[in-house]
């Protein structure tokens, strides 16, 4: 496997990826013109021929048979052409001593204070493809591609995560406060967000903090909750480092992890190492490996042995990153590989 560049040749497997994936897949809508629009852009992103403000980068997971099965995405900075909105969860003490009442109730906030910041966005694996390394390579390729480029990002990345949903995709977050002030439901709602429509947000949401005990209990629980098929994506990223620090999607109340870029584990931990040929074992720790390229950036996870300023893999995994020996590498182990690499 590996994760490179996305090409217009990929739109008919992105179309089925999103189908696939179904209506909850907002930031890659099923319409092939919006989809075809998207990967050029994503071009003229890889080409360096576009602002940081503008930037997106879109991957693909691709097998060796050159089949798609995977698509993920970093957004160089978001709201700086479009507004930006959360929640942030705050807190409001009342008291009356004469009557011995204090409450603490928690608030919404409604707020740009994320303006800016790099966005990872748009992960999405094939059903029948969750299984190895395949979804640490789909999310994980990304952190090393920040890594080696980090003059394209900003100082924070964030992570906006799906939240609760029931089984017919209904929010109870949504139901209990969006639709009150926008009449409509939260799939349309979310749709026009995920197309850029964003202007309506402000113009008919209130600014003053919303008193969180006025909505449901279904909705006051599912607050900052991700929803069950995000899971495994919040555990790969908390494990690099993010962290739940009160902001919140305002139609589904799903968290909005971040970090700061520099402690991100895999930035942190990646080196820049020459690459060998040789036969890595079974014991081998696996090693994400980036091929130092932007417009070719090729990205594979496999079995890699480090001997000082070199690491040594296959001509398998030479092949897939198109490098030859003597090239250079951006690696980073991945996680609770150091004492695999210890025992090697």
């Amino acid at each position: 496997m590996i994760v490179r560049p996305v090409k217009v040749s990929d739109l008919p497997a992105l179309m089925a990826l999103v189908q696939q994936a179904g209506p909850g897949f907002t930031t890659l809508p099923a319409n092939e013109d919006r989809l075809s629009h998207r990967v050029r852009w994503a071009q003229r992103a890889f080409a360096e021929q576009v602002e940081r403000a503008d930037a997106d980068y879109l991957f693909v997971l691709e097998d060796d048979d050159m089949r798609v099965v995977g698509v993920s995405a970093l957004a160089g900075a978001v709201g700086l052409r479009e507004p930006w909105y959360n929640y942030r969860l705050g807190l409001t003490v009342s008291s009356a001593p004469d009557l011995g009442i204090q409450r603490q109730i928690p608030t919404l906030f409604l707020n740009n204070e994320l303006t800016g910041q790099s966005e990872l966005c748009s992960l999405f694996l094939g059903h029948d493809q969750r299984h190895g390394s395949n979804g640490r390579l789909l999310s994980l390729g990304r952190l090393l591609f920040v890594a080696e480029f980090p003059h394209l990002f900003g100082e924070k990345m964030i992570a906006e995560l799906r939240g609760s949903a029931d089984e017919h995709g209904c929010s109870p977050f949504w139901d209990s406060l969006g639709r009150h002030f926008f009449q409509m439901d939260f799939s349309h709602a979310d749709h026009l967000s995920g197309l850029g429509n964003k202007s309506f947000i402000a113009e008919l949401m209130p600014r003053q903090p919303l008193y969180t005990c006025m909505l449901t209990e279904q909705a006051q629980a599912a607050i900052g909750q991700a929803h069950p098929n995000t899971e495994p994506a919040l555990k790969i990223l908390q494990a690099e480092g993010f962290t739940h620090k009160g902001y919140i999607d305002i139609f589904d109340g799903g968290p909005v992890i971040e970090a700061p870029v520099r402690s991100i584990r895999t930035v942190r931990e990646s080196v820049e190492l020459t690459l060998s040929l040789g036969s890595p074992d079974e014991q081998a720790p696996l090693w994400l490996i980036h091929n130092r390229r932007l417009e070719n950036c090729r990205i594979t996870v496999a079995r890699a042995r480090r001997v000082g300023s070199s690491l040594v893999i296959d001509r398998l995994t030479a092949k897939r990153l198109q490098l030859q020996p003597g090239n250079s590498v951006r690696a980073a182990m991945l996680p609770n590989q150091q004492q695999q690499a210890v025992a090697a």
